[in-house]
């Protein structure tokens, strides 16, 4: 697609899921990979810089060290295969670049790497560099440390937030499906969507399920596409299945593109795809449209306080009908907020003893969803 080539889109992010990189005997599928690393390899002659987020550690090594369940079986299994796998994971791609003269950096990153604003910025800088040299960073989460609490789950959000931090202008995510149906695609009566300009429900509500041995399915994806489009970024879900799958999708145009608002700011960028909430705050109809319209969260339009937050600390503001409609820091810590919760400004310095603040989370340190 053209929105991907490289004069409109000069970093560009391709995340591969496991089930093209791996085969089903568990080994490294080269002879696939070379292919892509050739596609790759064009791409960077022709002036973009191109990062790969890679799955396939924990396949690899559970082959390796002959365990169930592909190493999933428990976190211990996962955490174990991850660390052997990603050596040959590494040695892969970065055998593949050499034979098209190119150099490979590995980055492994956590949830925490890419949620705290501090190490986000450190990780966008050697994102930076890296490519700015003309190396081409393959990136995984590093789940070799990553618990089931702390951690990204799928590489497909994952690439969305590498996407912000390198401050590409497209991802690519290729795996086993095409794109986004609007409902099962064996059913003979799906329809294909090509284009998506606007995640509403109506979409959200065709996602779903996993596929292979990989850990994201649809939703995943979707969600992906919510992240990366908030920050500017365009997203296409494409299949990676046959030899050069970039060119392929670059002649074709076969995918399911989200297009991506290109107007906000970074910080609120940042915001905007955390994945991380210290607490919640849900709100009514009337903060909604309040919100919606540019205005910070009034205490009068809580409704309810959940979680065990700090004065500044992230939250998530929920909607009436449990939808996440925005994220920002709070200007209250979690027990004093759930005490004005619904109150009118004029009563907050009566409940609280002493001079309120505004607002609960202001407008400036705010994203909408």
């Amino acid at each position: 697609m053209n929105a991907f080539a490289p004069a409109r889109c000069p970093r560009l992010i391709v995340k591969i899921g496991s089930s093209l990189l791996v085969g089903g005997d568990g080994a490294l599928r080269r002879d696939w990979l070379a292919t892509l690393a050739a596609d790759i390899a064009d791409r960077v002659r022709a002036g973009q810089q191109v990062a790969v987020v890679s799955s396939g550690a924990i396949a690899l090594g559970a082959r390796r060290l002959g365990l169930a369940k592909g190493g999933r079986a428990t976190l211990e299994d996962a955490q174990a295969a991850a660390a052997t796998g990603q050596i040959a994971l590494a040695q892969g791609w970065a055998e593949a670049f050499v034979a098209q003269g190119l150099t490979a950096a590995q980055m492994l990153v956590t949830l925490d790497d890419l949620e705290d604003r501090r190490r986000y910025l450190n990780a966008a800088a050697t994102l930076g560099r890296l490519l700015a040299l003309g190396v081409v960073p393959i990136i995984n989460e590093n789940d070799s440390v990553a618990t089931e609490e702390i951690r990204f789950g799928d590489n497909d959000r994952l690439a969305a937030r590498v996407a912000q931090a390198a401050g590409a202008q497209g991802v690519i995510l290729f795996s086993d499906v095409d794109g986004l149906y609007d409902r099962n695609p064996t059913d003979p009566a799906a329809t294909f969507i090509d284009r998506v300009d606007a995640i509403i429900p109506a979409i959200e509500a065709m996602a779903g399920g996993t596929t292979g041995v990989g850990t994201g399915g649809m939703a995943a994806k979707v969600a992906a596409a919510r992240i990366a489009t908030a920050a500017g970024v365009t997203l296409a879900i494409a299949s990676g299945h046959g030899d050069h799958p970039l060119a392929r999708f670059a002649s074709t145009g076969r995918g399911t593109i989200f297009t991506a608002d290109r107007t906000t700011p970074a910080r609120k960028a940042w915001l905007a795809g955390g994945l991380t909430a210290r607490g919640e705050v849900r709100i009514d109809a009337g903060a909604v449209a309040a919100l919606a319209s540019g205005k910070s969260l009034l205490p009068a339009g809580a409704t309810q306080i959940a979680g065990s937050f700090a004065r500044g600390d992230l939250v998530a503001v929920v909607g009436p009908d449990g939808r996440p409609v925005a994220r920002g820091f709070s200007e209250y810590d979690a027990a004093d907020a759930a005490r004005i919760a619904g109150k009118r400004s004029d009563q907050l310095a009566d409940i609280l003893g002493y001079a309120p603040r505004a607002c609960l989370v202001h407008r400036n340190h705010m994203a909408l969803l």
